[in-house]
Parts: C-alpha cells; sequence; structure tokens
C-alpha cells in the first residue's frame, strides 16, 4: 500500500532541495530521500561499495575507509560514460529500495526526494512533481560552500543535469528559493495545505 498522493521533489544541484525536504518533514510529511539512501547503499559492506571501488579505483576511498562521495560526482560528471556506469550501479538498488519503504508508508501523502527524477526516468514513481528553483549563482555559491569544489566542478555538474528551463516546464507546482527562509516555509505550508486536500487528508486543526 502507497499513500493516496506521492510528491516527487527535485530540483538542480544546490537549488535547495534538502532545506525545503526538511520543512516538509517538520510539519509531520514522510521523506524518502534517494541522496540519504545512496548514502546508505555505499558504506563500507554493502555490495554497491565493493562495486563501485572495482570499477572506479581505490583513490576513491577515503583515509578513514569511506568511500569520498564528492570526489566521485565531480568524476562522474565529466564523463558521461562513467556517469551511466555508476547510474547502473546504483539507481536499481536506491530505487528497490525507495520502493519498499513507500510501500509501509501510512499518510495522507509523501515526499520523494529525487534529485534526477527526470534524468533516471523515475517520474512514473510520482503523482506531482514539485521543483525547487533557485538562480543558478546561488546554486554555484552553495554547492561551492557546502562541497568544497570548484566553481568549474559545480558548472560542470550543471551542464550534466537538465536545464533549468526544461526543469520548470515539466513541473506540477515550484517552490522558489531565491530569498530567506521566512519566504520558503510560506510556499512549503501552502502546498502542505494543498496537498492535504488532494489527497483527502485533513488540515492541521481540523481534527478531532
Amino acid at each position: 500500500m502507497r499513500p493516496p498522493l506521492v510528491v516527487g521533489l527535485t530540483g538542480g544541484i544546490g537549488s535547495g532541495k534538502t532545506t525545503v525536504a526538511s520543512l516538509f518533514s517538520q510539519a509531520g510529511v514522510p521523506v524518502i530521500d534517494a541522496d540519504e539512501l545512496a548514502r546508505e547503499l555505499v558504506v563500507p559492506g554493502e555490495p554497491a561499495f565493493d562495486e563501485i571501488v572495482s570499477v572506479f579505483g581505490t583513490d576513491l576511498v577515503s583515509p578513514c575507509g569511506m568511500l569520498d562521495r564528492s570526489k566521485l560526482r565531480a568524476l562522474v560528471f565529466r564523463n558521461a560514460t562513467k556517469r551511466k556506469r555508476l547510474e547502473a550501479i546504483l539507481h536499481p538498488r536506491i530505487r528497490c529500495e525507495m520502493e519498499r519503504r513507500l510501500s509501509a508508508i501510512n499518510a495522507s501523502y509523501c515526499l520523494l526526494v529525487i534529485p534526477l527524477l527526470f534524468e533516471t526516468d523515475q517520474v512514473e514513481l510520482v503523482d506531482r512533481v514539485l521543483v525547487v528553483d533557485a538562480p543558478r549563482e546561488q546554486q554555484i555559491r552553495r554547492t561551492q560552500g557546502r562541497d568544497g569544489v570548484t566553481r568549474r566542478s559545480v558548472e560542470g555538474i550543471l551542464r550534466a543535469q537538465l536545464s533549468q528551463r526544461e526543469r520548470l516546464e515539466r513541473a506540477d507546482d515550484v517552490i522558489r528559493n531565491d530569498s530567506d527562509l521566512a519566504h520558503l516555509e510560506k510556499q512549503v505550508q501552502a502546498l502542505h495545505g494543498r496537498y492535504l486536500q488532494r489527497s483527502g487528508g485533513d488540515l492541521p486543526g481540523r481534527n478531532g
């Protein structure tokens, strides 16, 4: 069984998807994050970890024995062949776990956070698509500050992802992350109410 409404949350790198997902979570919405699943799948001892190291090399393993995900991401986004190889290793495993967790959720609606929702043809998993959109310069600055990577590296990732225009054209709903946290919170609360209505759930305060 799955929730009556499944919302796919996506957006370009550095757009603020994690912050938006956290705000929905604070409102009591179940959230399944593909990136979090990926992190769980690539810890030492997991089959995906061994396969990635075998394919891409031991130099991606940090001194503490963990996979350097930032280094791996920079590597594959420079090379389409390597990116597809990594996707072939991770995406089936992520999707399987996502569907397993989705079937166990008992709620009016939930969020699937999938950064490459369109690029990996996973739109059929969701009922609506919510895109978090941010100005390109903000995306670059956020990613540099978060991951400690060069501007050139971030620009390469942006080029490999769907363009902002294409993503917005395919969105059912859009959150603009171009201001402060209060502005984000208002947009999340408005959509939260709409999603509850659409899914047949009760708005906060209407129970009892």
